[in-house]
């Protein structure tokens, strides 16, 4: 039964209104500093830790609940009679609800202006105990760290003579200890991430000891194969678009399969930008985490059919995804084809209505925000690749014409589409397009020259002419061979990243064909 509180937080929010029902409910308030001051000031009678311990907050308040009074009314086990004794005998009373959350480490190193020295007096001591202390105690204890579960606790006080079920406090321990487990982490980072001698506070992208968070959404049916088992993690800290932070409005559930293809389809179709930034309707199509067709349109439905002709038949049970709220229009050619997943920012009420019609599909809506995940990771034996993602978007001021001819702007324009492309095709990659559509796409290939070739075949597949497309690499040409093929197929300009020490025979044999040719200065291998 819950008869004492003690409340200490540095995020206020909403601590005012959940302290005033606990004094209506008859819960004697025990706080801290702040805190204990805001409730005063709202007519709260609050009982001042330093009262309680009959010590002061002392070292500029980094000693003040780092004590027995606190710490035995916390962890003492009230089933227990030896327990109960030894408050009785040192006069310590129990404490059965604890409100606490930190002080706001990461926030504050997120600040570019922050000292080292801000951060070590933003490294909470006393809070973390007590959160520890309490949940390990979750029989006798409620534990409080989110805002949120405030409505949860009072309800259950409420209806059941100020108790709180064991089923929701073990659920409040549990978020406690991934709570103070996240933030020792960050603390770790930070520290493992800064020079030793601290002659300089410049910070390492890759700290030595990397502590990561993530939240589990869901455990999956199987994973890349039904013998595997899988589950699907949130990054705590991206609370704002990117695919984890889907909202399915229908359809089966999602497998490992379909989340790793929507989200090589939606990251993508993100990059063509969304209305607020002048971008231009795109759909994509990917299938086996490869777009098998791309394009832009004056609509949803113009970029699909333009998307779907490069390969109808690899887009058969395809994840599609535009950049823009998706129509009834739209859905009413979309539903024709066998698709897996269909992912938009929104769908119009007509388009959910006719969608509903194919109940298996799964519809899935995403914020359109510029989410940036930190770190791209790849699990290998017994170790972890890490490295920033590649965000590099090249622009036309950075890009060199190698060639004799330059490239028209009508082909310069198909260059960056087709370049823009390429980057999300798995290496080696070659994309052929033209009029903001994809033609072929060649994926994944151990040779270039295959890829090249099999872009190609796929061109012809659909029946979609090469003549004067745009052709892109993800990487350099290491022989002419490559180039050879895609002139001969019929593009009249090549952008590529250049770089190989074979690029004198790669831009003679470009001239030699009469077609423009242009560096990036970058690569985008993808595996």
């Amino acid at each position: 039964m819950i008869r004492t509180a003690l409340l200490s937080v540095s995020d206020k929010s909403g601590i005012v209104p959940f302290a005033q029902k606990l004094h209506q409910l008859g819960i004697k308030l025990i706080s801290t500093g702040g805190t204990a001051k805001l409730l005063t000031e709202n007519n709260l009678p609050v009982v001042e830790v330093a009262s309680l311990t009959n010590f002061p907050e002392m070292l500029d308040g980094r000693v003040k609940t780092l004590h027995p009074m606190v710490h035995g009314g916390l962890l003492a086990k009230r089933d227990d009679p030896l327990h109960m004794a030894a408050l009785a005998t040192h006069g310590i009373g129990t404490i059965d609800l604890l409100v606490i959350n930190l002080y706001p480490f990461e926030k504050t190193i997120e600040n570019t202006s922050c000292t080292f020295a801000d951060a070590i007096e933003n490294i909470d001591i006393g809070g973390p105990a007590m959160l520890r202390a309490a949940a390990k105690n979750h029989q006798d204890v409620t534990v409080l760290i989110d805002p949120q579960d405030y409505d949860l606790v009072l309800e259950e006080m409420t209806s059941h003579q100020h108790q709180v079920s064991f089923k929701t406090n073990l659920r409040l321990a549990k978020k406690v200890f991934a709570h103070t487990a996240q933030y020792d982490g960050a603390i770790a980072n930070y520290l493992s991430s800064l020079p030793d001698n601290l002659e300089h506070q410049e910070r390492s992208h890759y700290p030595q000891t990397l502590h990561l968070a993530f939240d589990l959404l869901q455990e999956l049916r199987y994973g890349e194969n039904p013998h595997q088992s899988a589950a699907f993690y949130q990054d705590i800290k991206q609370v704002h678009g990117g695919l984890a932070n889907y909202r399915q409005l229908q359809g089966k559930e999602l497998s490992y399969n379909n989340i790793a293809d929507a989200d090589a389809a939606w990251e993508c179709v993100k990059s063509f930008g969304s209305a607020l930034d002048r971008g231009q309707p795109a759909c994509v199509i990917v299938k086996h985490a490869n777009p098998c067709g791309v394009a832009i349109g004056a609509n949803c439905l113009e970029a699909y059919q333009k998307a779907l002709q490069t390969d109808p038949t690899s887009a058969f049970g395809g994840i599609i995804a535009f950049n823009r709220e998706c129509d009834e229009a739209t859905i009413e050619i979309v539903s024709k084809q066998f698709v897996e997943v269909l992912i938009a920012p929104a769908f119009t009420a007509g388009a959910k209505a006719l969608i509903a019609a194919k109940p298996n599909v799964r519809v899935l809506e995403i914020h359109l925000a510029k989410t940036i995940n930190p770190f791209d990771f790849k699990r290998v034996g017994g170790g972890l690749l890490v490295q920033t993602p590649d965000l590099k978007d090249v622009q036309l001021s950075e890009l060199q014409v190698v060639s004799k001819r330059s490239p028209t702007p009508t082909e310069m324009s198909d260059l960056l589409f087709a370049w823009r492309v390429a980057k999300f095709v798995k290496s080696n990659a070659i994309v052929f397009c033209a009029n903001g559509q994809t033609l072929g796409v060649g994926a994944g290939q151990m040779s270039r020259l295959d890829s090249a070739k099999i872009a190609t075949i796929k061109a012809a597949n659909a029946g979609l002419s090469l003549a004067g497309c745009a052709a892109a690499s993800d990487a350099f040409f290491p022989f002419r061979d490559g180039l050879d093929v895609v002139v001969a197929a019929g593009a009249t300009c090549v952008i590529q990243p250049g770089g190989s020490i074979r690029d004198e025979e790669v831009v003679a044999a470009a001239n030699e064909h009469g077609i423009a040719m242009v560096y990036t200065g970058t690569r985008h291998f993808r595996h």
